[in-house]
């Protein structure tokens, strides 16, 4: 019977049986990477403790190799140098060019002078280095093969060939040598103090000494010849503005003396003088205008009496004695006599009118002369006062012109010598034993690093509290890899050596399943993994093996149908097995196979057209369950991998036990994870896990070798392989 319709899904779903109170229930997983466990770490470099030696093993070679062998001696000599920040002078004179002050600006620029280009140019040409290989690459052998020209040719076929000017093989090589001895300089300032240390390191302890002194005197010598240059400018400068100013002041000389002869001019006293009297002239005008105004009225008075006739009034009016006299005498002589008063009053008041007019003139001739001499005073004094000016800048400029001209033979450096560079015993570098610590260290650490990262990106499981961990399931069985090359000889294998490691941790996995449950210990139990590989079909097989041994009646279903590995383990035949008893063809009796010494029944797959998944969910194969329990007191099934196919799964909701066996140091734990909650999305909750696979020689090497029993170097004594 081969129709598709005798094997129709029908999902059933068994509660699980209720775990053994002595067998540990499932936990929550512990999965918090984010924190780093300090011993855990330390085992970690412990294990890989001959990996980190060897690591520093082979550093420590190579700083041997560095430090003796390619490594170049290299010496060091150091020159001081003092900043003055006193200046003695020679002559009491002010100096053209001051000297430095003592800031720490001023530090500053001096250790950047000490470390320019163009000192380090006038060092390269004072002592020919560029014929010296050590600083002019373009010297040594192999030179056009270094590294900066390999560079150099690389950077030209990246970004072409520089569009900058041609620089001719010598300006080249001048260059190149400059920046090498750069290199090889180093000019500090010891700090709080003014003095400035040159350091000198070359391939020679003379030469050393030699590039420091020298770079020191030329220093010194830069710092007087700056200034004598400085001087001399000044000097040149100074003649020339002196000649200037002494022509500008002839020229404001000659034009007082053109002024003083094209004016007449009179001095500031005399102009005092002269607004002086033009106040006493118009003192006096004033004076003669108010008598002219009294002489006019007491002439219109008389006048007025002579007209009327009246001699009473005339006596009265005039002052005259003669007139006085003349009282009751003849009135036409006193009329007469009046008359000649007021005549001659007349006569002296035109006199006074004529004096005014004379004053009048005298004052206007008087005020243009004085307007004209203030003008004129004031114009010479301008000139006066340029003259002057001149004068003094004239003068000031030539004193300062003879004090640079003292000066230009007695200039004094800013700094001094303190102390010469020696000529250095031992080399400077390299420091071998600095060197060598280093290498050992560097290699060490970079040792541990490879086993930190070997570590981090590993996602195996080494230990069953490391699974346990991950997956908060328990650990029910560790079973070690046995010794054997074939899969056919597993059998032989447990039959041959029963108290071997592995015969023993078939029994405690034993021993953990019919006890997870003593009201009702498991009757179909179910092996699978996550991918294949797993030795989930070799757990199956030895613990068929182990349960037939104590006499129980165990069926070995092969529930792995699709891929039919059990021949890889016995001599059996595929062409009858669990389709036919599913189909109603055969009868479970039918169609077992028993091997020699497995003491157990085979029931094999049988390839089919129908879907694996459907014939496992079917009512047909409950049934079939249902007859094999009642036939036989264990049903062990061996599935396919729960991430490949569904057929696990399907299978799981049919069995009392589930065991989940993952690879040791294989299976990552994002499979197990998921391969538990792929069943878990079935209700199947697993019953334990088992570590498959384990390498004894690996756990030792790991550093787990005398914490887990069987692996351990106590419980050798207990097994015999």
């Amino acid at each position: 019977m081969n129709n598709d319709d005798e094997f129709k899904p029908t999902p059933v779903y068994r509660p699980r049986a209720r775990i053994h109170p002595y067998v540990s229930d499932q936990a929550q997983p512990i999965d918090d990477e984010s924190e780093i466990d300090l011993v855990e770490l330390v085992r970690t470099f412990w294990r890989g403790k001959f990996l980190i030696i060897g690591f520093a093993v082979l550093g420590l070679v190579l700083g041997v190799y560095f430090a003796y062998g390619v490594a170049v001696s290299k010496y060091t000599s150091s020159a001081d140098v003092m900043l003055e920040n006193r200046q003695e002078q020679l002559v009491d004179l002010d100096s053209i060019i001051s000297g430095l002050s003592a800031d720490q600006a001023t530090v500053n620029t001096e250790v950047l002078v000490m470390r320019s280009r163009r000192l380090a140019q006038k060092l390269v040409e004072h002592l020919n280095l560029t014929d010296d290989p050590e600083f002019n690459t373009a010297l040594r052998e192999g030179s056009s093969f270094s590294p900066g020209a390999l560079l150099g040719a690389i950077k030209e076929a990246i970004l072409g060939p520089s569009k900058g000017p041609a620089l001719d093989e010598a300006q080249r090589q001048l260059d190149s040598t400059v920046g090498a001895v750069l290199e090889a300089v180093s000019v500090k300032n010891m700090q709080d103090s003014y003095v400035f240390t040159i350091t000198a390191t070359t391939e020679s302890p003379r030469k050393s000494a030699l590039l420091a002194n020298t770079l020191a005197e030329l220093y010194i010598e830069d710092q007087i010849t700056v200034k004598r240059e400085a001087t001399v400018k000044a000097t040149d400068w100074l003649g020339e503005r002196v000649a200037e100013l002494k022509q500008t002041l002839e020229t404001a000389d000659a034009e007082v003396k053109k002024f003083v002869g094209e004016t007449e001019l009179v001095s500031p006293e005399t102009l005092v003088l002269l607004n002086r009297q033009l106040k006493d002239l118009r003192d006096r005008i004033s004076a003669a205008e108010e008598q002219s105004i009294e002489q006019a009225s007491l002439l219109a008075t008389y006048v007025a009496a002579i007209d009327s006739g009246d001699v009473d009034a005339m006596l009265a009016l005039s002052d005259d004695p003669a007139l006085a006299r003349m009282s009751g005498t003849d009135v036409q002589a006193i009329r007469a006599r009046f008359a000649r008063v007021t005549g001659e009053l007349r006569t002296e008041q035109r006199r006074t009118e004529a004096q005014l007019t004379a004053l009048r003139s005298s004052l206007i001739k008087l005020e243009a002369d004085v307007q004209n001499q203030s003008a004129d005073l004031v114009t010479l004094q301008q000139l006066q006062r340029e003259a002057e000016a001149s004068r003094l800048i004239y003068e000031t400029f030539l004193n300062r012109l003879k004090e640079a001209t003292v000066q230009q033979g007695i200039q004094q450096a800013d700094s001094r010598v303190l102390s010469s560079a020696v000529v250095p015993i031992r080399p400077s570098e390299p420091r071998r034993s600095v060197i060598l610590a280093l290498s050992l260290a560097l290699g060490g650490l970079l040792g541990m690093a490879v086993v930190f990262v070997r570590q981090m990106i590993h996602s195996g499981f080494r230990t069953a509290e490391m699974l346990e961990q991950a997956s908060g399931v328990t650990v029910m069985g560790q079973i070690p890899t046995m010794p054997v090359t074939k899969r056919d000889h597993i059998l032989g294998y447990l039959i041959n050596n029963p108290t071997s490691a592995a015969a023993e941790a078939i029994r405690n996995l034993r021993t953990s399943v019919l006890l997870s449950n003593i009201d009702q210990p498991p009757q179909v139990i179910m092996s699978t993994s996550s991918v294949p590989g797993e030795g989930k079909t070799t757990q199956a097989v030895a613990l068929a093996q182990n349960l037939g041994q104590m006499g129980r009646r165990v069926l070995l279903v092969e529930g792995d149908i699709r891929r039919r590995t059990m021949n890889a383990y016995f001599d059996v035949d595929h062409s009858t097995g669990l389709i036919a008893v599913l189909s109603g063809d055969k009868t479970i009796a039918e169609a077992i196979q028993q091997v020699e010494g497995l003491k157990a029944d085979i029931l094999v797959g049988e390839k089919t057209s129908t879907n694996a998944a459907d014939v496992f969910a079917s009512e047909t194969f409950q049934t079939f369950l249902a007859s094999a329990r009642a036939e036989y007191d264990v049903i062990i099934i061996d599935t396919p991998p729960v991430l490949v196919v569904p057929d696990a799964r399907v299978i799981a909701t049919h069995a009392d036990a589930v065991l989940y066996n993952v690879k040791w140091d294989s299976t990552s734990r994002q499979q197990v994870k998921e391969g538990l909650r792929q069943l878990a999305m079935v209700n199947v909750r697993v019953t334990g896990l088992v570590l498959a696979q384990v390498d004894p020689k690996g756990m030792k090497g790991y550093g787990y070798g005398d914490r887990y029993g069987a692996y351990s170097t106590y419980g050798k004594s207990y097994y015999d392989a």
